[in-house]
Formats: C-alpha cells, sequence, structure tokens
C-alpha cells in the first residue's frame, strides 16, 4: 500500500490566484501542478554543475611552473614597475 504524505504551504493570493487559474484551465488538480513544478524544479537542481566542475579541465593546464606566483606576486609587480621607470 502507498502512503501519502500531506504537506502545506503557504502562497500569495497572486499565486494562489494563478494555481487555481491553470487548474481550471488544463482540468487538473492545484496537487499535480505542485507536483509536477517541484519535480521540474529538482531535475533542474540536480543538472546545474558549480563553477569548479565547470573550469576543472582548464585547472593547472596552462600553468608556468613557477610554484610561488601566489606569494611573491607584489614583489614580481614592483621589480616590472622598477624596470619600466628605470628606462
Amino acid at each position: 500500500m502507498k502512503t501519502t504524505d500531506i504537506t502545506t504551504v503557504r502562497l500569495s493570493r497572486e499565486l494562489d490566484q494563478k494555481l487555481e487559474t491553470y487548474s481550471d484551465l488544463w482540468n487538473t488538480t492545484k496537487s499535480d501542478i505542485v507536483k509536477e513544478a517541484l519535480q521540474t524544479y529538482f531535475a533542474g537542481k540536480e543538472s546545474e554543475t558549480d563553477s569548479w566542475e565547470v573550469g576543472e579541465s582548464y585547472f593547472g593546464r596552462y600553468g608556468s611552473g613557477e610554484a610561488d606566483m601566489s606569494v611573491t606576486y607584489k614583489k614580481r609587480i614592483k621589480e616590472k614597475l622598477h624596470d619600466k621607470n628605470s628606462r
């Protein structure tokens, strides 16, 4: 036997009226519309990728081979500016 849980959701009047309109228009229940909307929402969230996954193939791909670049960047900038101004 299949059990069903009941969930209560507070909706604005505008959203509730839209739900009622679509329910009448498509001759279906509000519950069926909400279930379908939730399934669509969750499917979209599950298929989203985060920024790490999108760029993962590029990380370290174009490295300089210098391991201390993030630590010595201020020093390198000062040297470049000094070289530029000393010309």
